[in-house]
């Protein structure tokens, strides 16, 4: 099978996180034709395992990590291969990873002229908390290997098909997922002397969240539920929100001083508020000198490099860069194939090839 046929089974057959038992089985299905190793990992993960005709010399290992979930995205793009599952759809590019690691795994399957162990990691639940890759690495199955680089790719229509972008250090955002219920006691809208005004609590507290913002950390309210009327003040007010940052220290220092504003504001207003602060994923920090390598061998095997600025955006990738050292840049796919988690997201199939002999190279750099 070749790695755009693998690709538009998976497009046609996408499964939510942590839910891709029929997507595991095929991958299991197809590495197997390959006669390449592999095992379940977090559930509905695989691993699989090439270890070169050089041997495993002293353990040194490259781990190449995709991940294979969908979204709960209704398709429109008319492809052939479009969703055969009712509101599912590979909308963020996952079947693209996958292919390319597939691609790379089928090819040193074939000529395996190297030392050292290549391991593929088909990941599963990237979209939604905990995050597959903390469930891959509770497992910790890497343990029996010295791990010289994680490296994951990401397609990006705001690059050209040939292209790479990458961003040594600091790259993607820490995510937590913020709620709130701020209680007070409501009534007739007429009688504030006997009301403890939830709204106006929320109301306040909202302001003073988004207060918070700064060029490298992103606070925002996205939900917010007050269940009265024009005369009827509610007993309660419900928030959801978002926080990004691009520095643990930041993080931990913000979710104090949310606790700090939302106490002063219940002694003030006499409501009481619970704070739900649910952890997401940590940043995503790139290896500075495997970053550097990576751009240099990708500009003398002739593809455009671009540096990339901060993203806001979160990937549970950065589990990984906690523990390992890790790379994470991003592939091309052209303007053409719109925006990521839109119902006509559609991906130049072109970039296949191009993830899958830069990826292959850099792992075999990286085990030399």
């Amino acid at each position: 099978m070749t790695p755009t046929d693998f690709r538009r089974h998976l497009h046609a057959h996408p499964e939510l996180s942590f839910r891709e038992h029929a997507t595991a089985a095929f991958i299991a299905e197809q590495l197997t034709a390959l006669g390449i190793a592999h095992r379940p990992v977090a559930e509905t993960g695989l691993l699989a395992r090439i270890e070169g005709r050089g041997g495993r010399a002293d353990g040194r290992t490259v781990v190449l990590r995709a991940d294979i979930d969908a979204l709960p995205v209704a398709e429109r793009t008319g492809l052939a291969c479009a969703s055969q599952h009712e509101g599912v759809m590979h909308a963020c590019g996952h079947d693209m990873h996958a292919a390319v690691l597939f691609g790379v795994l089928q090819q040193l399957a074939a000529e395996p002229d190297f030392t050292g162990t290549v391991l593929g990691l088909f990941q599963p639940g990237e979209e939604c908390n905990p995050g597959g890759a903390s469930l891959v690495l509770a497992e910790d199955p890497f343990a029996e290997y010295d791990v010289r680089a994680v490296i994951g790719e990401h397609v990006e229509p705001q690059l050209a098909v040939g292209t790479l972008g990458f961003r040594a250090g600091k790259y993607m955002a820490s995510s937590d997922e913020l709620r709130f219920r701020v209680r007070g006691a409501g009534g007739h809208g007429a009688m504030r002397h006997q009301l403890r005004d939830p709204v106006a609590a929320a109301a306040e507290f909202i302001t003073r969240l988004v207060a918070l913002n700064a060029p490298e950390r992103v606070l925002s309210i996205g939900r917010v539920e007050a269940a009265g009327a024009t005369n009827v003040v509610p007993d309660e007010v419900y928030l959801e929100g978002t926080l990004r940052t691009f520095d643990e220290r930041v993080r931990e220092e913000l979710h104090r001083r949310i606790e700090a504003i939302a106490a002063d504001i219940d002694t003030r207003h006499g409501t009481r508020t619970a704070a739900d602060i649910d952890r997401g994923y940590p940043c995503v920090v790139n290896d500075e000198r495997l970053t550097e390598r990576a751009a240099a061998l990708a500009a003398a095997e002739g593809l455009r490099v671009e540096m990339l600025p901060l993203r806001t955006t979160a990937e549970d990738f950065g589990f990984y860069t906690l523990r390992y050292p890790s790379l994470f840049y991003r592939l091309g796919v052209g303007a053409a194939a719109g925006r990521p988690h839109t119902a006509t997201f559609s991906p130049d199939e072109g970039a296949i090839d191009v993830g899958i002999g830069f990826m292959r190279s850099l792992a075999l750099q990286i085990l030399k």
